[in-house]
């Protein structure tokens, strides 16, 4: 065996094992063919690493008193929501109006809707001059590397998920909710119900869904905050990571602002994504014989 081959089947021994603990991680847990070619497969190498040196229990959800930074947020809830209630009025809460926003572009089949504050960078301009309050809030807190105000309209739904980065702890504070046992989110298959004012922090990188089934539309400020990590080391890489590849999918809330260079590549890509959507439609036989014999392929010039 060459060098050159026994480093290409160590780097996918790597992979594989990665992303088996990644799978595993939980109760809740996606089918096998989901599992290999969702995005938390291919940031496993990198997430494994990140839960070595995580400085948190390894659970669903975390006790918000370890978080003592965000308090202002949920001290300053009612400015909060008043200007995320002026922007659901003015209709700025809303999905992308083109294929640029990767991260969440399934969800807005579903209803779901946002307006984006900062994204592991500065704030864009819509949201210094539509929200100063809770922009200013949220830059007081070098923790956070992204926000947003997320709408999941009355019936709607989120399919289970697991978000592809462990670099980051998710907050939500409710805004303006139902508050009803019956719009909640469930993380590793433990329910949570929002309600206005109360704050909860997760993992996001365990399975998690949501649901709306109230007739009343539900608005949150949700946070990623970056994950406390045990060296400096392993803090530094996680804000580089956070710098240059998170950053990169950034999107936009008006159609003059910049999009990150995975959301310019996403919106081409997506072309092609559609094609695959329409074969499906025709045959999923087909469609998952094409899918896996191109997956087959890469694998097969990765080893060649």
């Amino acid at each position: 065996m060459t060098t050159a081959l026994a480093l290409k089947l160590a780097a996918l021994g790597g992979l594989a094992g990665s992303a088996a603990f990644v799978h595993f991680r939980g109760r809740v847990r996606h089918s096998f063919l989901r599992q290999l070619t969702d995005h938390s497969t291919f940031f496993a190498p990198v997430n494994a690493l990140v839960y070595l040196f995580s400085a948190v229990p390894a659970r669903p959800f975390l006790d918000l008193a370890d978080f003592p930074a965000l308090a202002p947020l949920r001290a300053h809830w009612e400015e909060i929501r008043d200007e995320a209630l002026r922007l659901r009025d003015a209709e700025r809460i809303r999905a992308s109006a083109a294929y640029d926003d990767a991260g969440f572009n399934s969800f807005f089949r579903r209803g779901w809707k946002r307006f984006y504050l900062k994204w592991y960078g500065t704030p864009p301009g819509s949201a210094r001059a539509a929200c100063p309050r809770t922009v200013a809030l949220v830059e007081g807190i070098p923790g956070i590397r992204a926000a947003m105000f997320a709408l999941l309209p009355a019936g709607g739904t989120l399919m289970e998920h697991r978000d592809p980065f462990a670099g980051s702890i998710r907050y939500h504070l409710g805004l303006v909710t139902p508050n009803s046992d019956a719009c909640r989110i469930w993380v590793d298959g433990i329910p949570y119900a929002w309600r206005d004012g109360e704050a909860v922090v997760f993992d996001e990188t365990y399975v998690h869904r949501a649901e709306n089934a109230t007739g009343e539309d539900r608005i949150i400020l949700f946070c990623d905050v970056e994950r406390p990590l045990r060296t400096r080391l392993a803090r530094r890489v996680n804000r580089w990571f956070g710098d240059h590849v998170m950053r990169a999918s950034r999107s936009r809330n008006d159609a003059d602002e910049p999009v990150g260079a995975v959301n310019v590549a996403f919106s081409q890509v997506y072309r092609v994504r559609l094609v695959g959507k329409r074969l499906k439609a025709w045959s999923r036989p087909t469609y998952y014989a094409v899918k896996f014999a191109l997956l087959g392929g890469l694998l097969w010039l990765v080893l060649a």
